[in-house]
């Protein structure tokens, strides 16, 4: 007689063993008809799981995030139906579920967006149908046999990498059966809101010796709504994609020679610099030292700091005079060395450096993506050298420090995540508690909510994420504070107690920023290119109406800059409305136009892109030089965050 607990804590006692799906019906037919899975005692299993002995048991639905990943990959067998009888001779590989979806990769012939559209039609076919999905459990050796027999090598392949004589568990609906751990949903009436997004290339088991693949990309959601708002921002995005609006607003380029690599244009280094100088004076005003450290170091300190160990792998390496080098992947140690050239006193502490670090990794070239994953990157990165006592102070300061650089780029949404220590890890589990609950503490102190990433620390030390949210809901990881008790002891940094004995610092990894390049990147796709008046590259472009106005435009110009404003003057015979339409389209803040009624009066009509008519900008009429100069120092000073 099984007694089932439920998540409100209530009991319910049954004089048999019974289904999940029994119990939801026993609770109310709204649940049964909901219910897409289980959870006993926190193990996800299926609605036809059987229940035996007393549990703890959490029905789970489309309203849970479970259930929504359920309905994904359960959506991905369903394409794996609908292609297989498409397409028989195709093989079936993986399909796991991903950020806002799932993929399955697939050993066909290359896929056409015709073949995408067909397979989709016939998923919902498939799923009107309402197959009940089945689990099955077969012995290792006989699953290995069945795949075989039916060609699919890769399942075959997956299954016998499974230890001998262990069973695995097997998914059919309707005439198709798959390898899975589950759990799925009941069956394929449930899948009702979901898009075939892309094919893309993709190799066995990531590996490019191995043949390649057929990658489709899907999308699920419980509910049209939701399927309809993630697709429309999807084609936000794409309208705000930085790759075309950086070569559209003429801000940086890629190109094959450099993969990873951003070549920056005169008004993408404007940005660049407005940023960096920003940040410089975070630096300064919050008690930084700014420091410069070498590109390439010896390998025997990258041993000594753990990296080759760990790393190595994403380094880029090279070789001088029989001595092995390489390029720094991030900035920190040697900033130690920095610090280690001085007897340090605990009076120094806490020592904060700071750098616009250039680094380098060595990313898989498939991953790469515009200016947002590169292999070369420059931190806004700084660490502080500080005592254990100090630890809590320096991450609540540091905590308030971020959302206040945040808010001043417009980022009022920034969610905190703590990630803990990784299995691949230098330094002792004591050390790891001891580190985790400082950063606990930080959080606590600023009043922070937070959740925790099991085993997505740094290989030195746990760390605090910030995410920071875009106008289109999208979420951007960016600063970090990492507390690490290790790096500093296996270089040799030390300090002298107030007791006079030696002692190893505390060393902070933080950043703000997180990579400029990539910082850019969110900005430009934040603000869909129009960027705001103190980033723009160019903050206003001063037109004449005929070459009559040409002086009065050039000396209108000539006041802005020595204003300190970044200026353009358009002195083209091109008709007015031609020259405002174009300098619209490259996103200028401010159009300044002169005719022969402003130069006669000293004035200038004046157009504002950030409050907008029906032709793409606002009309502010006609106002004195001075008045325009006061209007951008204020929007300017206010970072355009107040408007």
């Amino acid at each position: 007689m099984p007694v089932i607990t439920l998540p409100d804590g209530s009991k319910r006692e049954y004089p048999q063993p019974l289904t999940v799906a029994e119990v939801a019906a026993s609770i109310g037919s709204g649940l049964a008809k909901a219910a897409l899975a289980g959870k006993v005692d926190g193990r996800l299993v299926d609605t036809s799981h059987r229940i035996e002995s007393d549990t703890a048991l959490a029905i789970v639905t489309d309203k849970d995030a479970e259930g929504v990943e359920i309905i994904r990959h359960s959506t991905a067998h369903l394409l794996a139906y609908a292609l297989k009888e498409m397409i028989p001779e195709a093989q079936v590989t993986i399909g796991p579920v991903i950020d806002k979806g799932f993929y399955y990769d697939f050993a066909c012939r290359p896929l056409t967006p015709e073949d995408l559209a067909a397979i989709e039609k016939r998923m919902a076919e498939l799923a009107k149908q309402d197959f009940p999905v089945t689990r099955e459990v077969w012995p290792r050796d006989k699953a290995v046999d069945f795949f075989k027999s039916i060609g699919e090598r890769y399942k075959a392949e997956l299954i016998a990498a499974i230890p001998a004589g262990e069973d695995v568990s097997l998914y059919r609906e309707g005439d198709f059966i798959d390898l899975c751990r589950g759990p799925h949903v009941p069956s394929t009436g449930k899948l009702k809101h979901f898009k075939l997004m892309k094919v893309a290339g993709a190799y066995w088991r990531g590996d490019s010796k191995n043949e390649q693949l057929q990658r489709v990309y899907g999308t699920a959601w419980a509910k049209k709504e939701e399927l309809e708002a993630y697709l429309h921002m999807l084609e936000e995005a794409e309208k705000r994609d930085h790759r075309k609006l950086g070569k559209q607003l003429d801000l940086f380029h890629l190109q094959d020679e450099a993969p990873g690599l951003v070549f920056w244009h005169p008004h993408g280094w404007s940005v660049w610099q407005e940023i960096e100088q920003y940040m410089r004076a975070v630096y300064r005003d919050n008690g930084y030292q700014e420091v410069r450290c070498p590109q390439i170091l010896d390998r025997s300190l990258w041993e000594k700091s753990g990296h080759w160990e760990h790393y190595k792998d994403n380094m880029f390496t090279t070789e001088s005079e029989k001595r092995d080098y390489a390029v720094k992947p991030m900035n920190c140690p040697g900033h130690v060395q920095i610090f280690n050239t001085d007897v340090r006193s605990y009076r120094d502490l806490p020592l904060r450096y700071g750098e616009f670090g250039s680094c380098h990794r060595n990313e898989p070239s498939g991953a790469l993506h515009g200016v947002m994953r590169v292999r070369g990157f420059t931190q806004d990165d700084g660490h502080i050298f500080c005592t254990e006592d100090q630890i809590q102070p320096e991450v609540t300061a540091f905590n308030d420090l971020v959302r206040q650089v945040y808010a001043d780029f417009g980022f009022s949404d920034v969610a905190v995540k703590l990630a803990l220590r990784p299995e691949s890890r230098v330094g002792a589990d004591d050390l790891w508690d001891k580190a985790e609950e400082a950063l606990r503490a930080g959080l606590r102190a600023s009043g922070l909510d937070w959740t925790e990433l099991p085993g997505e620390g740094a290989f030195y030390g746990p760390k605090i994420e910030f995410h920071i949210k875009d106008a289109i809901g999208r979420s951007w990881q960016c600063g970090t504070m990492q507390v690490d008790f290790s790096m500093p002891g296996r270089l040799g940094a030390e300090y002298v107690g107030e007791d006079n004995a030696r002692h190893t610092p505390v060393m902070l990894h933080r950043a703000i920023l997180g990579s400029l390049e990539r910082f850019i990147g969110i900005l430009i796709e934040n603000h869909a290119g129009a960027l705001p008046l103190w980033l723009a590259p160019v903050q206003a472009v001063v037109m004449n109406i005929s070459e009559a106005q040409a002086d009065y435009a050039e000396a209108v110009a000539k006041k802005l800059r020595e204003a300190g404003f970044r200026v353009d003057c358009d002195l083209r015979g091109e008709k007015i409305n031609y020259k405002i339409r174009e300098h619209s389209l490259l996103k200028r803040p401010y159009l300044v136009v002169v005719g022969d009624k402003e130069k006669a009066a000293g004035l200038v009509a004046v157009r504002s892109r950030d409050a907008r008519d029906a032709r793409g900008n606002q009309d502010l009429g006609q106002m004195s030089q001075d008045a325009l100069i006061e209007r951008l120092l204020q929007e300017r000073a206010s970072k355009g965050v107040a408007a």
